[in-house]
């Protein structure tokens, strides 16, 4: 009944940004979890992690997920 979780598996910060539309409005931004790592996310209700491209940073991943 009750979990443990370790730190990695914590959010301790999210930053979501949204274009704004209100159908079809795209949806990314970064989470930070409890053991530092910066994980880029896709989507609002359901997240996805983006995958980098070599040399991409997680803020790069964002920027290209909500051009693309």
């Amino acid at each position: 009944m009750i979990r443990t979780y370790e730190p990695g598996d914590r959010v301790q910060a999210r930053l979501e940004i949204s274009t704004g539309r209100v159908l079809r409005s795209r949806d990314a931004g970064v989470d930070v979890m409890g053991d530092g790592a910066i994980v880029p996310f896709r989507g609002g209700v359901r997240r996805q992690p983006l995958a980098r491209e070599s040399g991409q940073g997680p803020f790069e991943a964002v920027e290209a997920a909500l051009r693309g």
